[in-house]
């Protein structure tokens, strides 16, 4: 079984079925590796069952190929060894069905753009003629760099966050003042699981020296660098530094991050609840500003209310102040009121 797999279950097992409070939901993918979706109607049905009042919504930037000699058509990246190929189509998908909704609708969910190859040094071209021909877009991302599994299954070359191809990316979303969100892995499996290098984070310096070099513009990080086997003893602690040191850089909790690093993972596994702990919940209040959830669901929804309630448990912890902001605040204020701002969510 699957990591995935394995997540979503344990997810839909998960006795409590909407949040507490109001939430942003800031790590959605409207597709799945397919490029499939239950669609925008089926997803407002879902926030609305779980408390969530507003969706950040991306596409997926590689489509899984089926390969002729598989018999099973693959339906995750996992699913089987074919391999997976940049697909610019997934902002179509994005940005038409987006613009079918009302004007109440559109107000509640931000489109962001990431159907392009980051290590192609022309990519900006295809993002300007995209912001050209919608006036939609909230953002850049999610960008998948470094990505353990996904790295090694998607052809051409490794993407990484200081890719020279992503220079003109970063400079356009300041120029706009749009935030980009990356998944970039803090590490490798194999540093992460070997006791020689356990200490080091192998791919960090690429994240750092662009946040460093770009700082007008405003980086997320999704899942705080967290993926599959990417563990460290004292991961908060780097978090953390990172956190102090860059104004501009700004993490999620989405997806694997929260159930293996924040919480106990045991406790998770073992009675499928949510303990935050307290080195991360005394993080989160000290970095409030900088901090949102998301589900990470990729185009089906029936897990959505279940996925965001796991946070219940950490908003509850924290004060009235940073569980406003974490819930829903940060995300507004990135995701909305700064795109309102600039432009009608109701353009063409």
């Amino acid at each position: 079984m699957s990591l995935s797999v394995e997540i979503d279950l344990r997810h839909k097992k998960y006795k409590e079925d909407h949040t507490d409070i109001k939430v942003i939901d800031m790590h959605m993918h409207f597709v799945d590796f397919r490029q499939n979706s239950e669609g925008y109607e089926s997803l407002l049905r879902s926030m609305k069952r779980g408390n969530i009042s507003k969706n950040i919504i991306f596409g997926l930037p590689v489509k899984k190929k089926w390969e002729f000699f598989e018999p099973l058509e693959p339906h995750y990246y996992l699913g089987d060894n074919s391999r997976c190929t940049y697909y610019n189509a997934t902002d179509e998908v994005v940005a038409s069905g987006f613009l079918k909704l009302n004007k109440k609708q559109k107000m509640t969910i931000a489109p962001t753009l990431c159907g392009f190859d980051p290590t192609d040094m022309t990519c900006i071209d295809y993002i300007e003629m995209m912001f050209e021909k919608y006036s939609i877009w909230r953002g850049i991302g999610e960008l998948l760099l470094r990505h353990d599994d996904l790295t090694n299954l998607t052809q051409g070359e490794v993407a990484r966050a200081n890719h020279p191809a992503l220079n003109r990316v970063y400079t356009f979303c300041a120029k706009k003042r749009i935030p980009v969100c990356l998944h970039q892995n803090s590490t490798c499996v194999a540093s992460s699981l070997s006791n020689l290098y356990k200490n080091d984070y192998e791919y960090l310096h690429e994240l750092t020296e662009s946040v460093e070099r770009f700082q007008d513009t405003t980086f997320v990080w999704a899942h705080c660098g967290v993926s599959r086997r990417v563990q460290h003893p004292k991961y908060h602690e780097m978090i953390n530094g990172l956190l102090s040191k860059y104004h501009n850089l700004h993490v999620d909790l989405s997806w694997e991050v929260y159930d293996s690093t924040i919480c106990d993972p045991g406790i998770v596994a073992r009675e499928n609840k949510y303990q935050p702990k307290q080195e991360w919940i005394d993080l989160i209040e000290e970095h409030q500003d900088r901090i949102m959830i998301g589900s990470d669901l990729c185009g089906h929804f029936d897990s959505h209310g279940k996925t965001m309630a796991r946070y219940n448990s950490l908003l509850k912890k924290l004060s009235d102040e940073a569980a406003q902001k974490v819930a829903s605040g940060n995300a507004e204020k990135m995701y909305f009121h700064a795109f309102d701002t600039i432009r009608s969510p109701d353009s063409p």
